[in-house]
Parts: C-alpha cells; sequence; structure tokens
C-alpha cells in the first residue's frame, strides 16, 4: 500500500467515525468506534495528517496472546493473587505451598532475568491433584496478561496426539508448524509430563522440543508427578531439564479431595437446615 492510499484509508475512517457520533452508522457493530476497526486513529496537526494506534490494537493482540495461550477453560481466570493455603489439609502442606507460592513469586517479579537465561520451572508432587496445573496455569495468565508474553499451555499427551493427527491427508497443520509452536514460544508450559508411554519415538519428538528450546534459551515451565530423577527419558533429555529448571515441590496431598468434602459438607449442613423448617 502506498502512502497515498494509507491516507486516503485514514480518510475514509474518518468520515466513517463522523457518521458514527452522528448516530448515522450502526450502534451494534463490532467495529471499533474509534478507529472503524483500522487499528490507527488519523488526526491534523499543523495542516499535516497524522495517525496514532487505536488502544483496541492492544486488546486485539491480547485476545490472540490468549487464543494462542489454550489455556484449559477451567483455568482461564485463574490468578497468582487469589492462590490460598486453606486449601490443604496438613500443616505440611500448607508450608511446601507457602515455600512454592515464594518462590513463584520472586521467578515472576524477575521474569526478565529469566527469560534471557532461558530459566524454567519443574513443579513436582507425586499426588494428582495437589494443585500443580493450577499454579502453572496461574503462571501462564499472570505472563500474558500482566507481562504480555507469548505462552503455549499443552498436555503431554495431547501434544503427541496432535503431532500424530497432522500425519492425516486432511489434517489442518503439518507437524513442522505444530512443532515451530512449540519451540518458538516464549513460554512453553508442558502438564503432565512423565505420565506418557515412553517410546523411541516420543523420546525423540520430546528430544527435538526440549532441546530446540534449551538452545535457544526459551523458558520451559513442567508440571509432573515424577521427580526429574525417576523420569524414564534418556539423559540427554533430562540433563538438559535439570539444567534450565528450578525445582518446586508441591504438597503430597490432594486439593480435590478436600474441595469434595467441604462440598459434600456444605450439602449435608444445608439439607440438616431445609429438615428443620
Amino acid at each position: 500500500m502506498t502512502l497515498e492510499d494509507k491516507l486516503e484509508e485514514m480518510k475514509v475512517s474518518r468520515k466513517w467515525q463522523s457518521e458514527q457520533g452522528s448516530g448515522t452508522a450502526s450502534k451494534d457493530s463490532d467495529v471499533c468506534p474509534k478507529c472503524g476497526g483500522s487499528g490507527w486513529i488519523p488526526y491534523e496537526q499543523d495542516g499535516m495528517l497524522f495517525a496514532k494506534e487505536c488502544d483496541c490494537r492492544e486488546s486485539d493482540l491480547m485476545s490472540r496472546r490468549l487464543s494462542f495461550a489454550n489455556i484449559p477453560d477451567t483455568f482461564k481466570d485463574k490468578e497468582l493473587k487469589t492462590l490460598k493455603t486453606s486449601v490443604y489439609a496438613t500443616a505440611d502442606g500448607k508450608q511446601k505451598f507457602l515455600t512454592a507460592c515464594n518462590i513463584v513469586k520472586r521467578y515472576i517479579d524477575n521474569f526478565d532475568d529469566m527469560l534471557e537465561a532461558g530459566m524454567g520451572l519443574y513443579i513436582v508432587s507425586r499426588t494428582k491433584g495437589s494443585g500443580k496445573t493450577r499454579m502453572a496455569a496461574s503462571i501462564a495468565n499472570e505472563l500474558v496478561k500482566k507481562h504480555k508474553k507469548q505462552v503455549k499451555f499443552a498436555v503431554s499427551t495431547r501434544i503427541l496426539d496432535e503431532i500424530r493427527s497432522t500425519w492425516k491427508k486432511d489434517s489442518e497443520y503439518a507437524e513442522s508448524r505444530l512443532i515451530d509452536q512449540l519451540c518458538l514460544a516464549d513460554v512453553l508450559i508442558i502438564d503432565d509430563f512423565g505420565v506418557e508411554r515412553i517410546s523411541p519415538w516420543v523420546q525423540e519428538k520430546f528430544y527435538n522440543i526440549i532441546n530446540e528450546r534449551y538452545i535457544h534459551k526459551k523458558v520451559t515451565i513442567y508440571t509432573s508427578n515424577v521427580p526429574i530423577e525417576e523420569l524414564n527419558y534418556e539423559d540427554r533429555i533430562t540433563s538438559r531439564i535439570k539444567e534450565v529448571s528450578y525445582l518446586m515441590e508441591f504438597p503430597e496431598e490432594s486439593v480435590r479431595d478436600l474441595i469434595a468434602k467441604q462440598h459434600n459438607k456444605e450439602m449435608l449442613e444445608k439439607l440438616a437446615e431445609e429438615s428443620k423448617r
């Protein structure tokens, strides 16, 4: 597009805005009323026509970042500030969780340094439902919304399933494009790492992803039920994870179990109150 074409487009946008203000444009339109959907707001200064970015551009970028992140619906609105030690029943569980929160706070506060060094996290607890995924998703939301980073959230088994799906003739994506998304994102979160059935093919795929990120100092965050030293992966994979990951131990108790007990208790209390009426 030439400069003249761009100026003409901006003039049209100005006319559209004028119509919007006079009520001739549709009030139900999804098009930004400030810029007419162009992403730029034209203005005159000293008889010359200029343009400034519209607020909707950043909003659109944020929507794209969140879409790319693919954070599970259950955790899309979870924030670090809403994490509570009260979801754990034991003193040891509460203390481990508090320590984990302090590590995450320091990690996020110094994230630019972490990004430059390519340092990630390995969040581990042998207990399912201990809150590891909730923590990882909260970190993802923090990095996307406040630090405006490109984050990709993916379950380990889902990564493998999606790679296999690219082999189909009618596949929308090529395997290389999917791998690129995983390798090039500023931050990759691999949830439930280590639960997948290990085979030479699985070893090779994860080595390619992890090594590419290792070489280019890309941040990778893992959640796992398996300590690093007990992973069934080759040393070329585990050694790279160890080198660029801060170990973060999570409580060995299930948050889901406690929540389920609380829900049952609340239900019984309500039933008891109703029976008294």
